[in-house]
């Protein structure tokens, strides 16, 4: 079971457009994910940010688009600076009513975890259901 993927599922209370436009409007994502220099939902594009635990070690996150399919689908891989192994994250928008559907999953995790205790899938799993749950939640329905 320790290669499973994380699956985090939520519906907000809002069109899919709009959930499309907070996880791929880099101006948005300042709002409620990390601080991105630019961001375009397009295959190949490459991003990066830093994010690490507010008391801890700050990282450099090197990420590739690899699939785009506007107000669908947003898939990246997600790696550090530095250190082996490379991760997917997956965005999945299914549309219900004026309400959405949101399936986040990131995979491969295992292929980060010798690399840094901070790597441990079970810190992935808390900070993807603050930024799911709290963050994207907050901005999506205030």
């Amino acid at each position: 079971m320790e290669n499973q993927p994380i699956v985090l599922e939520r519906t907000f209370d809002a069109p899919v457009s709009k959930v499309w436009s907070a996880i791929t409007n880099k101006d948005e994502m300042k709002k409620w994910y990390f601080q991105l220099e630019d961001f375009k939902p397009e295959v190949g594009f490459k991003f990066e940010f830093m994010g690490g635990s507010k008391d801890g070690i700050q990282y450099l996150h090197l990420c590739e688009i690899t699939e785009a399919i506007p107000e669908k689908k947003l898939a990246h891989s997600w790696r550090y600076a530095g250190y082996e192994g490379n991760s997917f994250v997956t965005w999945e928008l299914f549309p219900q009513g004026d309400k959405t559907l949101l399936r986040l999953t990131h995979s491969g995790l295992e292929t980060l975890a010798d690399q840094h205790k901070d790597f441990a899938k079970g810190n992935f799993l808390e900070g993807w259901t603050h930024i799911v749950n709290i963050g994207l939640k907050n901005y999506l329905e205030s």
